[in-house]
């Protein structure tokens, strides 16, 4: 019953332009772009987010409550921050300058500082008629208007298919077009075939062109190839493209160091969040009374900085960090430690929800769910305080649905019952957490909340469980071998190899069959994406886009959290702590050491 979002550490490692060839040329120099919660357990046991023509007057934003210091940084910030804003306002007339800025704003990590401006943008962007425009910007803008919810249809790529129903093959000589069209064809959702179509097509051509492009496209083809831009983890992107933005030819300089300022900025505000999460763990005391139980704050907190890349959100990392924490204590009495009959009583007690039901557990679950009572109602209390809803009832049947499927895999690793995959699936959407983490997230935002999707809620709504699919299904292909080594329970790999060995009568090759049942499990979570992609274009939505867009987050971080158990040529989730909590990127920055015991 291991939760998904854990242990992760342990791990094992206007006018159309002319644009400028990637390709390697002896008579030509390019430029470098188009323009300027499973782990390790204890022991062995377990189941387991206007069209006016006239420029917009774009003032400045209010401050947001993000503590860093001040002195030169800050002011350097207000300055980048202020040419920035000027450098949006004087490419009004340019829509393709304007969206080309705005992605790498949006790469960079450092949107929220202009999010009026750019909500008018992208408003602008969809209220004109781009039927003149070449794929590159077609491409582009598809993917800038999509992924902020706006009702953009992908028909708009009809004039670059030939009659035959099939891409032009002419497009394969605009290869940053090619690259364009990729990025945008993953946000395709179901039925939308011209982007399932587009994402093939550039896949074959991207890579058959990889080896004449010069190399720092290469690179980037190679990466959007890997892990396209819409999958990607949004405090980790930032990281990585600060590092490859410095590297191009004729780089933003005031952006540039915007981004570097700003990540170093948040970088030290995780680490303060990190250290208060840290010494309301050590008062908690359950690691000293549980000896069984996980010390992990820091990797809960790596999830919530996944799932919350807002500096903004900082309470909702630190109090949702709070809740996986204690889930973790939770999944290991049920996976590892408690017998049935104790499992049978904390289960009731759950349900119960009141502190007499203390009475009837053992004593070392009763500092557990007291543990579990405390810290959900202070959160239910905080979320009273702060956006006037009472959300007790809601936070705790998240409990009583994910213990009651604890005790379910409980019981079916007792009885030594393999279940289908569409059976395995159905419960570990729970017993991972999603469902948990997306509700806690849900309201300790506080943005868009209404009595409508709040009945939501009930049963819990398809992006939800998409969300929660991916992430079971990607912590199986990084734990899965690890796990069955250690007599875990069946992962949905091995329920996979189980159904194809019942319909085939015969026991399957290890070794093939693993590969086998690998490769249909990725083809899920590619299946799974595209139904994901489908909450991005539903018209009649009721969900805020800022739950709309952590359930889109969590599924990135879970991606980026178990892709090297599955493909160790991937960079470790070390690297990725180290490069997000602990090394700043500006030359004045410095590292912050944080005591975890």
């Amino acid at each position: 019953m291991a939760l998904n979002m854990s242990s992760f550490l342990t791990m094992p490692s206007r006018v159309l332009a002319v644009r400028p060839s990637p390709f390697l040329s002896p008579s030509l120099q390019l430029p470098s772009s188009p323009s300027s919660w499973r782990r390790q357990r204890p022991l062995a046991t377990g189941c387991h987010l206007s069209s006016s023509s006239s420029k917009p007057l774009l003032g400045s934003l209010p401050p947001y409550v993000v503590n860093y210091e001040a002195g030169s940084s800050g002011r350097r910030m207000e300055d980048m921050k202020e040419k920035t804003r000027m450098a949006l306002y004087n490419a009004w007339d340019d829509e393709r300058a304007a969206m080309e800025m705005i992605d790498t704003i949006e790469r960079l990590g450092i949107s929220y500082h202009f999010e009026d401006e750019i909500s008018i943008l992208l408003r602008r962007f969809y209220d004109r008629n781009a039927g003149s425009e070449d794929l590159f910007t077609t491409a582009l803008r598809f993917r800038l208007l999509r992924q902020n919810r706006f009702p953009i249809h992908s028909d708009v790529f009809g004039k670059f298919i030939d009659t035959n129903g099939k891409f032009k093959e002419c497009l394969t000589e605009d290869i940053w077009g090619m690259l364009s069209l990729h990025e945008a064809s993953h946000l395709g959702s179901k039925n939308e075939e011209v982007l399932a179509e587009a994402k093939e097509f550039t896949r074959i051509h991207l890579i058959k062109s990889m080896p004449l492009m010069e190399p720092h496209f290469r690179h980037r083809v190679g990466r959007a190839l890997e892990l396209p831009r819409h999958l990607r983890m949004a405090r980790l992107e930032a990281r990585n493209y600060i590092d490859e933005f410095s590297r191009e030819s004729n780089p933003n300089s005031a952006l540039l160091e915007l981004a570097k300022l700003d990540f170093d900025m948040i970088q030290s505000l995780h680490q303060k969040e990190l250290a208060e999460i840290v010494r309301w763990w050590k008062q908690l005391g359950l690691v000293d009374k549980l000896e069984f139980a996980r010390d992990r704050p820091m990797e809960c907190f790596l999830w919530t900085v996944g799932i919350f890349p807002d500096p903004r959100h900082s309470s909702c990392r630190i109090e949702l960090t709070k809740i996986i924490a204690v889930l973790l204590v939770i999944d290991d009495i049920y996976d590892s430690y408690g017998s049935m009959d104790d499992l049978l009583l904390f289960t009731d007690a759950v349900k119960r929800w009141d502190l007499g039901a203390m009475d009837q557990l053992p004593e070392y679950m009763k500092i557990c769910y007291m543990a579990l009572y405390n810290t959900t109602n202070e959160i239910a209390y905080r979320i009273l305080r702060e956006h006037g809803w009472s959300v007790v009832e809601d936070l705790k049947r998240t409990w009583m649905d994910i213990s009651e499927a604890f005790l379910a895999e409980a019981q079916c690793f007792k009885g030594g019952y393999v279940p289908s995959l569409e059976e395995y699936l159905s419960n570990a959407i729970t017993t991972g957490g999603t469902y948990m983490a997306l509700v806690h997230a849900f309201f300790l935002m506080g943005q868009g909340v209404t009595k409508e999707n709040m009945a939501m809620l009930e049963p819990y709504p398809n992006i939800f469980s998409c969300s929660g699919k991916i992430l079971r299904l990607w912590d199986d292909l990084g734990t899965a071998r690890e796990e069955q080594e250690q007599g875990d329970n069946a992962s949905s790999i091995e329920c996979y190899k189980r159904e194809r060995e019942r319909e085939r009568e015969i026991e399957m090759d290890d070794v093939v069959e693993d590969e086998a049942c690998r490769e249909h499990i990725r083809g899920l979570i590619q299946s799974l994406w595209v139904e994901l992609n489908g909450e991005l274009v539903a018209s009649s939505a009721l969900m805020p886009l800022s739950i709309t867009k952590a359930a889109f987050n969590l599924s990135r971080t879970a991606q980026v959290i178990y892709q090297n158990g599955d493909d160790n040529t991937t960079s470790s989730v070390e690297d990725h702590v180290q490069a997000l909590l602990f090394k700043p990127v500006s030359s004045n920055g410095h590292a912050q050491q944080i005591t975890m015991h």
